[in-house]
């Protein structure tokens, strides 16, 4: 049925490609963009709680990187980890291994050689929106998160997937290209969440509403309060499979 799905949906992105190319471009060319959260990379959240840390990770594209805030902490590693240490009653120790632009298949190779060269207790992964973005193939997209998931796991690591960003929500897209991507972000959710499932990784839903105050001021990434939100989200979705 995935396949299927994503050949209407190229067969509409060929019909509507005279309109949209010319949006994509245009949006290209004109877009804000933020740099990556600046500071440290890692950090410890709840250091007046007992017992040993638990090891987070997140590997992911941008919002992994912090764009859109200032600093880590406020960003959804700081955020997820500060979240987590309130529920768990233990210290969090966080890393960030983020990179503007990623695609899950490309982390395959950059990211994380660099993530494992430490270990993990607990492993986020939040990919979607550059593939999306750049048309990356559901078999290409499979494999990335298969080899993500299985790679980590042989680790010892707990895998977590975020959902892919509902990216009809992004402001500062036109509404063709936000119907578009839309419906591509989608397919490519689902096949995440078959992906999980098959992988035994958790699937965390992405519950955020996608407000002006949610977002950054690029009208694409989290805000400061957006990225608070998705990580307590995130931080109860994942405690209540404890």
């Amino acid at each position: 049925m995935s396949r299927l799905r994503a050949g209407l949906w190229w067969g509409l992105l060929l019909a509507l490609a005279p309109i949209a190319l010319p949006q994509a471009l245009w949006t290209r060319r004109t877009a804000l963009r933020l740099p990556k959260a600046a500071g440290a990379q890692s950090g410890l959240a709840g250091a007046g709680q007992g017992g040993e840390p638990l090891r987070l990770l997140l590997i992911g594209e941008s919002t992994v990187a912090g764009v859109g805030v200032e600093a880590q902490e406020a960003a959804l590693a700081g955020q997820l980890a500060q979240a987590l240490s309130l529920r768990l009653q233990r210290p969090v120790a966080w890393r960030a291994c983020g990179e503007n632009g990623i695609t899950a298949g490309e982390a395959c190779e950059r990211l994380l050689p660099l993530a494992l060269s430490e270990p993990a207790d607990l492993v986020l992964l939040v990919f979607g929106v550059n593939d999306t973005t750049r048309l990356s193939s559901l078999a290409r997209w499979e494999a990335a998160l298969s080899s993500l998931s299985r790679t980590l796991n042989g680790r010892g690591a707990r895998v977590v997937f975020t959902g892919v960003p509902p990216i009809q929500h992004f402001s500062a897209l036109p509404w063709l290209l936000r119907c578009l991507l839309g419906l591509r972000a989608g397919l490519l959710d689902s096949e995440l969440r078959r992906v999980s499932a098959q992988e035994q990784a958790q699937y965390a839903r992405l519950e955020l509403q996608f407000v002006d105050e949610y977002l950054a001021r690029d009208g694409y990434h989290p805000s400061a309060l957006g990225y608070r939100v998705w990580g307590e989200g995130l931080a109860e979705q994942i405690t209540r499979s404890v």
